[in-house]
């Protein structure tokens, strides 16, 4: 019990203001099939080294609970960085300049609206929190063009060149793999395109996140990486499976619950650890 109410007291101190987040914000833990909060489950949470966080890129309020997740661990005490599905790897040196302080909100607007095609004022109080508080965050992801060309005429349609953009990061799906993309974006999915180059792009996409993420962490061994990623790269079947692969860290997965979709009916500890409920 003391432990929960200085947990509690912590996360107490910096949630005021309107971009906050509730101490109390319920939890589902597929592991016990029990409900719990965010501020019970902080002592164990401090013990990972990276921890997903799955949104619909739409939902506001999946944006509302990662900011929670953030905001507690760094409240809590944890070395936070905020690793982004939707930032690319080369353009690190921005994010750099908006923890800074060094970039106008305006040009960093524009310079999101190249990485990613969903609106910034959904992501906002996100990177306003970081900034505020000199989170980092970290690009994770790949060129949109050589995703589209893998999916389009597969992986083995990379020039040289684009391979070399791409460091350690391969393409080798199995069928366990395909398995979990069939399930999570239907056979139908990938439209008229061949499903094994479907499934290879999104191969790329997960072992890109996982490498990015390992590699950050390597050199700030006392960190945590939040992970901010769609619900069918955060599950198991995919970043974490990429990074469990190459590293013993603790790895922690949170849903948010989309009733009918990814709810305690749907989902289960293969999926996920966590769901974030009543998220709006």
């Amino acid at each position: 019990m003391k432990t929960f109410c200085g947990a509690c007291l912590i996360l107490m101190t910096i949630f005021s203001g309107p971009a906050t987040a509730d101490v109390a914000q319920p939890v589902f833990d597929l592991r016990t099939m029990r409900p719990t909060t965010l501020a019970e489950l902080m002592p164990e949470l401090l013990k990972s080294r990276i921890i997903l966080v799955g949104e619909q890129h739409t939902d506001v309020g999946h944006h509302r609970a990662q900011l929670r997740v953030i905001q507690a661990l760094h409240a809590a005490g944890a070395r936070v960085a905020v690793g982004l599905e939707m930032f690319r790897k080369n353009s690190q040196a921005a994010l750099d300049r908006w923890v800074s302080g060094d970039i106008r909100p305006q040009e960093f607007e524009t310079i999101f609206r190249d990485n990613w095609g969903y609106a910034w004022s959904a992501y906002q109080s996100i990177f306003e929190y970081a900034r505020a508080a000199r989170i980092p965050m970290i690009g994770l992801n790949v060129p949109r063009e050589i995703t589209r060309q893998v999916a389009r005429d597969g992986f083995q349609s990379l020039s040289e060149d684009q391979r070399g953009q791409l460091a350690d990061v391969a393409c080798q799906i199995d069928e366990e793999y395909m398995r979990y993309i069939r399930s999570v974006y239907g056979a139908h999915a990938h439209g008229n395109m061949n499903f094994t180059f479907f499934c290879e792009a999104q191969m790329v996409w997960d072992n890109a996140m996982a490498v990015h993420a390992l590699e950050f962490l390597a050199s700030h061994p006392e960190t945590t990486m939040v992970i901010l990623t769609g619900v069918g790269h955060a599950q198991n079947g995919a970043v974490p499976r990429q990074i469990r692969l190459r590293s013993p860290l603790p790895v922690t997965v949170f849903l948010p619950e989309v009733p009918g979709s990814i709810d305690q009916q749907t989902v289960d500890r293969q999926d996920a650890d966590f769901l974030l409920m009543g998220v709006k």
